[in-house]
């Protein structure tokens, strides 16, 4: 059995790469757009700005539209540690 087949029968969920760099052409283009209305703009909102599209863009790596609830969220983002905690 190959590793793809095992990750599928583990119940491991792939990272959608497409979708991850889709989302940062469009945090690129949206901060080409907003930094210079920004500029003008207190620290803290430049701040939340940054954040904000941070998460996002962290948010859009994992299949949120098929992953069960918040233990599911809370495997998907720990099994890498425990594979490497394993080692």
């Amino acid at each position: 059995m190959n590793r793809r087949e095992e990750g599928k029968r583990k119940g491991e969920r792939k990272v959608r790469w497409g979708a991850f760099f889709a989302t940062a052409v469009i945090i690129i283009v949206i901060i080409l757009f907003q930094w210079p209305k920004m500029k003008q703009a207190p620290k803290k909102d430049k701040w939340a700005f940054g954040v904000l599209l941070l998460i996002g863009w962290g948010l859009s790596m994992f299949d949120l539209q098929h992953m069960g609830g918040p233990t599911a969220w809370i495997e998907a983002l720990f099994r890498p540690f425990g594979k490497f905690m394993e080692k």
